[in-house]
């Protein structure tokens, strides 16, 4: 395994717990403009003026946070941190392309800027969480001895 894995989920880990608190300070979030209704509307804004958050959209942020931090104590967490977040922020970002589904069912937003920021965080995860190891190819490869 890779040891940058540990980093990794531990910066990743970092920086989604961060941007989970940074979601719930109002100078940080501007009220938007125009946005489609939300069931949860407290705390719905632009975080930084760019990215569509609410409480659910921060709640959910600071949980993926925690899990990386926790996950940057073995090589084996890391790993499954890496690969969930490339799946769960793939996933995200098909729904956010998608007007019915680009309010979760009115739980989150995750259109507009989300989207691309979203696609981003799956492929980052994703080339951490499924890259090739090196020396794995080497005990695959060996002939079968009969």
């Amino acid at each position: 395994m890779n040891p940058l894995l540990l980093k990794f989920a531990k910066i990743y880990g970092i920086v989604f717990l961060a941007v989970g608190i940074l979601g719930f300070i109002p100078g940080i979030v501007q009220p938007p403009s125009e946005s489609p209704a939300l069931a949860v509307e407290w705390g719905h804004g632009l975080l930084l003026g760019l990215f569509p958050v609410n409480v659910m959209h921060n709640l959910v942020h600071i949980l993926i946070g925690a899990w990386g931090i926790i996950a940057a104590r073995s090589l084996a967490a890391s790993l499954t941190y890496a690969r969930g977040v490339a799946i769960l922020y793939g996933v995200l970002t098909i729904l956010g392309l998608i007007p019915a589904t680009y309010t979760l069912f009115g739980l989150a937003p995750i259109h507009g800027h989300d989207v691309w920021l979203h696609a981003l965080s799956s492929l980052v995860a994703a080339y951490f969480g499924f890259m090739p190891v090196k020396g794995q190819a080497e005990r695959h490869d060996r002939p079968i001895r009969t």
